[in-house]
């Protein structure tokens, strides 16, 4: 058999379902193929966050109302340095900081399939497996999958995978892939009831090189994660995982207080997560979310990034698919945009995930942010990925930091606070 689409759209989490939503709202009609066989599926291994980034495309989506009714935590992220606390506050008189969103996925993910399912032009189809690409004239033109035994063909004239890290997709269509060691164990937890700061702030740990997060979700329960280099803490995590983690975590300053809490799931995670950058796009065929890039975890952007890529691409190929013109340069134009958005920061994080010490720009940056109010703005704006590497270390950026830093060290007391810095 073969079911002809305008778009096939492989794996129906957030960068599937989102993409089907657009390309549909457009008048496509969209295969929606998931190779799981629940509606109530989910990514478990997630940083369950949404950065402030992705907003716009939360909002464009009509998201927003039942992710606040389903208990989405609005949040502004804090961060531990060893020059004391990063805490972002508005300007006085000003509007808020623009916020971000912590959901569980086993929230998220069903609440995206409904609404996929819902969207006239969406046909979800749930328990497929993708067993081969078609190819017509040199591009791409459709998927085989098997279901309940039987093998079928869907003919589109633009498949996108949308299948995640180990994308499907992304091996058979040969396009070019860039993978890079992370030197990182991650390992996380869920705990309900646990006694939260004042604002419910979400929290990132950077020990340097070691890293942990605390990020309040739905349900009254904090996701918290530790991920320790792998050369001084593999065997200790491998030999005593519970031990090992609730140690790491307790040991954080300011730690949160998890013996107050009740821990609601098992400690799950892995030794070997390396980033992945594929390529893109090739002709008629395109990836989005984790399938075109999947950095280190600790930065909580997977989740965002999948949405913001979606829309990238409906916007550089959506009147094509729907006029029916030659998709390429439509696909190009998404390359081209996926790159300039994200390439700069994957690499960063990229170089970060090889457990080096902070280099000295970025010490200058976290140094004045950690005592300077429109600094600590600054990189709140890079870490909400508002801004890109460039903004974030611009001259006007470096100059205010190297003069916040200068008049911290002649300011009454900086010589006591040095010494107390250098003892701990």
């Amino acid at each position: 058999m073969t079911d002809d689409y305008d778009v096939v759209v492989v794996g129906a989490s957030i960068a599937g379902c989102a993409t089907a939503v657009l390309f549909a709202s457009l008048g496509a009609r969209v295969a929606l193929l998931e190779k799981r066989s629940s509606m109530d599926a989910y990514k478990v291994l997630c940083t369950h966050t949404l950065q402030p980034s992705c907003m716009p495309i939360i909002k464009t989506l009509g998201l927003m109302p039942s992710l606040e009714e389903a208990g989405a935590q609005q949040h502004v992220t804090n961060l531990w340095t060893r020059w004391g606390w990063i805490s972002p506050r508005a300007e006085p008189g000003k509007d808020p900081l623009p916020h971000g969103l912590n959901v569980r996925r086993q929230t998220l993910d069903p609440l995206l399939r409904e609404l996929a399912a819902e969207t006239p032009g969406v046909d979800l189809r749930l328990g497929q497996a993708i067993t081969g690409l078609l190819e017509k004239d040199g591009r791409f033109c459709g998927v085989r999958v098997a279901a309940n035994g039987k093998e079928s063909r869907l003919t589109a004239r633009l498949v996108v995978g949308a299948d995640g890290r180990h994308s499907t997709i992304g091996g058979l269509s040969g396009l070019p892939v860039r993978l890079s060691a992370n030197n990182r164990l991650g390992y996380f937890a869920h705990y309900r009831g646990l006694p939260a700061p004042e604002g419910n702030p979400s929290r990132v740990w950077f020990l340097d090189p070691d890293t942990a997060f605390a990020f309040p979700n739905d349900d009254d329960i904090t996701v918290i994660a530790c991920s320790p280099n792998k050369e001084q803490h593999t065997t200790e995590f491998r030999e005593d995982l519970e031990g090992s983690f609730q140690r790491f975590v307790r040991n954080l300053p300011d730690a949160p207080l998890i013996d107050e809490a009740e821990r609601v799931s098992k400690i799950v995670g892995t030794v070997d997560l390396p980033n992945v950058y594929r390529k893109p796009y090739a002709s008629g065929l395109a990836l989005v979310g984790d399938a075109a890039l999947a950095t280190d975890p600790l930065w909580g952007v997977g989740c965002g990034w999948a949405f913001q890529s979606a829309q990238w691409l409906v916007e550089s190929v959506g009147s094509s698919v729907a006029g029916g013109d030659d998709l390429l340069p439509g696909l190009k134009e998404y390359g081209r945009r996926h790159h300039a958005e994200l390439d700069s920061h994957h690499k960063l994080m990229e170089n970060y995930s090889a457990v080096r010490p902070f280099n000295p720009f970025e010490r200058l940056l976290l140094s004045a942010a950690a005592r300077d109010a429109a600094a600590a703005r600054h990189y709140y704006a890079f870490a909400s990925r508002l801004i890109n590497v460039k903004e974030f270390a611009s001259p006007a950026a470096l100059l205010r930091a190297v003069r916040v830093n200068g008049l911290h060290r002649l300011s009454p007391g900086s010589s006591a606070r040095a010494k107390a810095t250098a003892s701990s």
